[in-house]
């Protein structure tokens, strides 16, 4: 069997090239680190949107989980996802739409379980 050095690997001379290469690649598994935040908002959050503003802001995080009106005037939702972009919805619901007056959120963080595939409205409780 023929060596093929590297000056020859050089040449544009096509039978200077061997009939195959062989080719390794590495695949780095770049784990990102997910987690799942429930939130109760509370303040002057109904009536102003919260919900739709908060799934429109999900989606564009591309979180999933779900947003709801509570009977206490309250809303909870739930943020599952990529744990920066998890940190980044809860800040904006600090804040919330236009018209929103947030007073206090209760957060709890936990394990992500991958248990929704988009985000949703719901209504109940």
């Amino acid at each position: 069997m023929q060596e093929y050095h590297s000056d020859k690997f050089m040449s544009r001379k096509t039978n200077d090239f061997p009939h195959f290469l062989i080719v390794q690649i590495i695949v780095y598994n770049i784990s990102v680190k997910k987690s799942t935040a429930t939130l109760r908002i509370k303040g002057f959050v109904q009536g102003v949107f919260f919900r739709a503003s908060t799934k429109e802001t999900a989606d564009s995080l591309g979180l999933t989980g779900w947003v709801r009106n509570m009977p206490d005037g309250s809303v909870e939702a739930l943020f599952e996802g990529d744990s920066s972009r998890v940190k980044e919805a809860v800040r904006w619901c600090n804040t919330g739409p236009p018209g929103a007056k947030v007073k206090n959120i209760d957060e709890i963080w936990g394990e992500h379980f991958g248990e929704f595939d988009t985000f949703d409205i719901r209504y109940g409780y």
